[in-house]
């Protein structure tokens, strides 16, 4: 990896964070009157803790990192945008992206004026490495893959990723917001080995916190003060640091959920191959099913009929036919059965 300094943004490195009321003083008790705060309605009159130390040291816990490695954000598309913020020149640097992928790299890309060289995945949805190491110039500052993948819903092997990781100089992101799901183990015991490495995970899909919208970016701890530094300084208000320390007390819960979604994904994937309009079913380590069939959009109409909402992926790169169906529960996928069932018949 390139010096850190060498990878940041000049202005981004000069930069002069905001010091707020609560980054001067840090305890729980006392009489504040120092943030122009409303006295009455506690709590919530109160400014939440910028760096959010109670949920970051359950996380760490939890993920067995230190919390000095853990960055939160607004979902994942906050620490997404900061990447690019802090990385990458706007009309000057670049960012390597596998494709088919999650769509907010390009979007971030585009709202930060960064131009996104996309490297198509290999026939059987892996990474293609010489190609995305081909693919790499002087102003390459990230590169971006997603283990998981959305929407083809494979993990990348993990000799790939390694070669990625040390052959190329500067960030290699890997998003890994299905990982729950996935017999493949996190990226996150390797975190101290790369110090170029960034792992993005999230509390929206197994821990069904999407609503709270809370994501999680690890690093090292330069990078993770880089991207404290630049962040909005309240980024994450008082009522989902709350609902995620009280949701993370019910890990068994979490691990319930999982089990029964893997389950039903299998059973789900065993149903499908039955109906003559699915062609093909590509093997998945998240908790959705990318399936192929000969009339995807108008499947995809019929379903919207009736109330069931997929995605239509046809129009993605080497998804060709594809749709999307995430795992229900087990009366949603009856449902989803019953109504293709019914559709071929």
């Amino acid at each position: 990896m390139k010096p850190l300094n060498q990878l940041l943004r000049a202005n981004i490195q000069n930069l002069k964070p905001y010091s707020s009321a609560r980054d001067e003083y840090t305890g729980s008790e006392g009489i504040f009157l120092d943030a122009n705060e409303n006295p009455f309605n506690e709590p919530y009159n109160r400014y939440p803790d910028p760096y959010q130390r109670k949920l970051k040291a359950v996380i760490g816990k939890l993920k067995q990192v230190d919390p000095s490695t853990i960055f939160l954000g607004n979902g994942s598309d906050e620490p997404i945008d900061l990447l690019y913020r802090a990385f990458c020149e706007p009309g000057i640097d670049n960012v390597v992206s596998i494709d088919p992928t999650y769509g907010m790299y390009q979007v971030a890309a585009d709202i930060n004026h960064i131009s996104v060289k996309k490297v198509a995945l290999t026939a059987d949805f892996q990474l293609n490495v010489t190609e995305l190491l081909q693919a790499v110039d002087q102003h390459t500052k990230l590169i971006w893959l997603c283990s998981p993948n959305n929407p083809t819903g494979n993990c990348f092997k993990e000799e790939d990723i390694t070669s990625l990781l040390n052959k190329f100089d500067g960030i290699v992101v890997i998003d890994e917001a299905y990982i729950d799901f996935a017999p493949e183990k996190s990226f996150l015991s390797k975190l101290n080995q790369y110090q170029n490495l960034v792992i993005l995970q999230t509390f929206s899909k197994a821990w069904g916190m999407a609503g709270i919208r809370l994501g999680m970016a690890f690093a090292s701890p330069e990078i993770i003060k880089v991207l404290s530094k630049i962040k909005y300084p309240y980024n994450l208000n008082i009522l989902t640091q709350k609902k995620a320390l009280e949701l993370l007390e019910h890990k068994n819960q979490t691990d319930e959920w999982v089990t029964l979604l893997l389950k039903e994904r299998q059973t789900l994937a065993n149903e499908l191959v039955k109906l003559e309009l699915v062609e093909h079913i590509y093997p998945s380590d998240a908790n959705f099913l990318l399936i192929k069939t000969a009339e995807p959009k108008k499947i995809y109409n019929y379903l919207t009929d009736k109330k069931i909402i997929i995605r239509d992926r046809s129009s993605v790169t080497l998804c060709a036919g594809c749709l999307r169906i995430t795992v229900g529960t087990p009366d949603e996928n009856n449902t989803l059965l019953k109504a293709l069932k019914a559709y071929s018949s």
